[in-house]
């Protein structure tokens, strides 16, 4: 069937296009969504970045289409034929220790055998990277020690060595990559035909190089199969999942999915390849959410790129299902689809299932420390003996029906040996909901640090502020307060669609703001009452003393002592202000003249009185507008109330200005004394720490 008509009969509203033969047909960008593909013969077939949300594809073919085959193991057969010409090479140059005529060719052949012998012994252990970068360095070696000989008329030609490692090297190469091509491509059956052809092209070449003798001739024919079959053996080694020659993989599986199925950057959201052969097809970029892979065929020689799929453990959990007391430490299985799995005793620690669905998964038993949990749905999971320690949910993690019976909060015991079972009696069991309701209300809640104690007052304010900017939020969603160690920690309840992170920076700006605040106050504070202290002393001292010459600082004034009547003596002892640096000594304090200044008094320029009465004013003002349309009986209702007070002065920079320089000019003190409104405590509580900015 052509795409044309597919898409024509899309448009119609047909969605079943089951058995239909779309090989080579191109749906590049198309919208595809929910159609079944099941049982098609899509080899070749172009999804590029097509919308394929809940489509299905269920015991579909993709894959290569025949003359796409032809095509690679033609170039595998010609890779393996030049595998088979720098092998016979390996083996002619080996086959020279039985050349009686010369005894350099013998000690170049005797230099060769050592030479495979040493190179595919780390060829077998560390792969044909390491193997190829010790031919190079032999061969750099040899040529360096090749110049010296020939300086020093030594005879024999030790540039063999030279060629026989860059020979095996090669040989190595290209058999392991035409092997991996050809069954990337078709399948097993057709390595024996790429060795066969290798085999061929070796004995050719050996005919040509022309050598003498029986065992020479054996011998060289010998090596050239062996370095063949070792060639094929590490392709072979490599497609299947080999780490040590991973590249050749890569490069494989890349060559044989350029022709294949492509769905690159398509949108598999929700789609079903159970059943679906998968060989040499391209899934780079794709998104692949809740993807079904259940029993699908060949997946491990798709080509996967950076998707969940490029882990081998991950990859093999997602077609089998079956991830029984297997590890899963870190790894990457967000949007995985795994229903139905088997994960009992499985190890999920710092795994990312985000999005991913579990639903009817056997989770007993498995660990979930620390897991990503995010939009996650757990629906019918078995969840009885899992160990949820610190493991991240959200309001998006759906937990609905979940079988449990208890769970563990640690990983590992505890001082006291417990592992925090829950529910903490070992003889109770979860009842049907239980789960459901506890894990729900963990998530509806927020959990607040307080480093060293808790200020009640600071506490307070923060909370008439959350208060008045979330009016769901109230004093009966205070859940619980609990000490740690120095620390407090305290429980609230929010509603559900709440940004947590958000709420808690809010609340912590209020609470140390007014914390830092209680700490400035305390300072004052003391302050004040170690100069009343002295004031008491001088009170006593003039009371007990007939005559007293103190040290009199005149300020503000131009006093002169001759100016100085008799009744400059008869201050108000309350209005001294102690000199600190004289307050050490008991006969020396520094006073103000009544006449000169009074402490207690601000003194405010005419600038500053019109600034602070506009503020209030308009303050005032709006305080009895919305006392009148809205009711303040209740603390919730008051709490509104100076709520929508603050907005309209956030909402309007110039009076905001105002109060701010107000509360610079004159303090909250003389900033509640201009207003005459029941509310304005609440108010003020909420605005002076605006000067902080």
């Amino acid at each position: 069937m052509k795409a044309n008509e597919v898409l024509t009969r899309y448009a119609k509203g047909e969605r079943d296009f089951r058995r239909v033969n779309l090989r080579g047909q191109s749906f590049q960008g198309q919208n595809l969504s929910g159609a079944d593909f099941s049982e098609a013969d899509i080899r070749g077939a172009n999804f590029n970045k097509a919308n394929l949300t809940g489509t299905k594809f269920c015991q579909a073919k993709a894959g290569l289409q025949k003359r796409w085959v032809t095509v690679l193991l033609l170039v595998s057969s010609i890779m393996s034929g030049l595998s088979g010409i720098a092998s016979s090479l390996a083996g002619y140059l080996v086959a020279l220790i039985f050349d009686s005529n010369s005894v350099e060719n013998r000690v170049s052949g005797w230099i060769t055998l050592v030479l495979v012998i040493l190179l595919y012994s780390v060829i077998l252990r560390q792969g044909i990277g390491a193997g190829v970068a010790i031919a190079i360095a032999i061969a750099s070696a040899s040529n360096i020690t090749f110049d010296i000989a020939s300086a020093s008329n030594i005879t024999f030609d030790i540039a063999f060595a030279s060629a026989s490692a860059l020979a095996l090297a090669l040989a190595s190469a290209l058999a392991s990559f035409a092997s991996a091509l050809a069954f990337a491509s078709a399948s097993a059956s057709a390595i024996p035909s790429t060795i066969a052809f290798a085999i061929a092209f070796a004995i050719a070449s050996l005919i040509a190089f022309g050598l003498r003798g029986f065992v020479a001739i054996a011998v060289a024919i010998a090596i050239a199969l062996i370095l063949v079959l070792l060639g094929a053996y590490l392709g072979w080694r490599a497609l299947k999942g080999d780490p040590r020659d991973a590249w050749i993989r890569t490069i494989a599986i890349a060559f044989a999915a350029t022709g294949g199925t492509s769905f690159y950057k398509a949108d598999l959201t929700d789609a079903d390849f159970t059943g679906a052969t998968l060989k040499s097809t391209d899934l780079r970029e794709a998104i692949l959410t809740r993807t079904c892979w259940r029993d699908t065929i060949k997946l491990d020689q798709a080509r996967p790129s950076n998707t969940i799929l490029a882990d081998t453990p991950v990859r093999e959990l997602l077609v089998s299902g079956n991830g029984y007391h297997k590890s899963y430490v870190d790894a990457n299985l967000r949007g995985a689809n795994l229903k139905g799995a088997n994960l009992n005793q499985a190890n999920l620690k710092c795994a990312d299932i985000s999005e991913a669905t579990l639903e009817d998964a056997n989770l007993e038993w498995a660990y979930l420390t620390e897991a990503q949990a995010v939009g996650t749905d757990f629906t019918h999971a078995n969840l009885t003996g899992a160990c949820l320690e610190a493991w991240n949910i959200d309001s998006t993690t759906t937990l609905t029906n979940i079988d449990c019976q208890y769970v563990f909060l640690l990983e590992t015991a505890n001082s006291q040996g417990s592992r925090e079972r829950r529910p903490h009696d070992p003889d109770r069991v979860f009842q049907p909901g239980d789960f459901e309701k506890l894990y729900k209300k963990i998530i509806n809640t927020v959990q607040i640090l307080l480093r060293n104690g808790v200020n009640p007052e600071a506490f307070r304010q923060a909370f008439q502020k959350i208060m008045a900017e979330n009016p769901a939020i109230t004093s009966d969603s205070i859940q619980a307060i609990e000490k740690k160690g120095n620390d407090v920690l305290i429980t609230l309840e929010i509603p559900e669609a709440t940004d947590k992170g958000n709420f808690e920076r809010q609340f912590l700006a209020v609470y140390e703001a007014r914390l830092e605040a209680a700490k400035q106050t305390a300072l004052l504070e003391a302050e004040k009452s170690h100069s009343k202290d002295f004031k008491e002393i001088v009170r006593a001292t003039l009371t007990s003393h007939n005559s007293l010459n103190p040290i009199i600082s005149l300020t503000n004034t131009a006093k002169t002592e001759s100016d100085m009547s008799d009744n400059s003596r008869n201050f108000n002892i309350d209005n001294l202000d102690i000199d600190q640096s004289q307050a050490n000594n008991p006969n020396n304090f520094n006073v103000f003249n009544d006449n000169a200044r009074q402490v207690n008094t601000i003194n405010f320029t005419s600038e500053q009185k019109q600034s602070l009465a506009e503020a209030a004013a308009e303050i005032q003002q709006l305080l009895n507008q919305l006392s009148q349309t809205n009711p303040t009986t209740t603390n919730k209702e008051k709490m509104i109330v100076v709520g929508e007070v603050i907005d309209q002065i956030d909402n309007n920079p110039t009076l905001k200005a105002k109060v701010i320089n107000a509360l610079k000019a004159g303090g909250v003190e003389a900033f509640k004394e201009a207003i005459d409104h029941p509310l304005v405590n609440i108010l003020m509580a909420t605005v002076e720490g605006w000067t902080e900015v």
